[in-house]
């Protein structure tokens, strides 16, 4: 699995940040999505999908 962001779509709403930390995070300036983890760590796979299914904005993509 493999993570995508884009950040000039990112609304800044957080739901990612708040899914799953260990992946995303928030700019501190402007609270648009940080890409921590671009290839999430065993066990996180599934609270990626969901972060990205969760985005408002569409600014994640996972790629299987």
């Amino acid at each position: 699995m493999r993570i995508e962001v884009d950040p000039e779509r990112c609304a800044g709403s957080g739901m990612c940040a708040l899914t799953d930390p260990a992946v995303f995070d928030q700019d501190q300036v402007d609270g648009t999505v940080v890409l921590l983890r671009p290839s999430p760590p065993a066990g996180h796979e599934e609270a990626a999908r969901e972060a990205a299914h969760l985005c408002p904005a569409g600014a994640i993509r996972v790629l299987e």
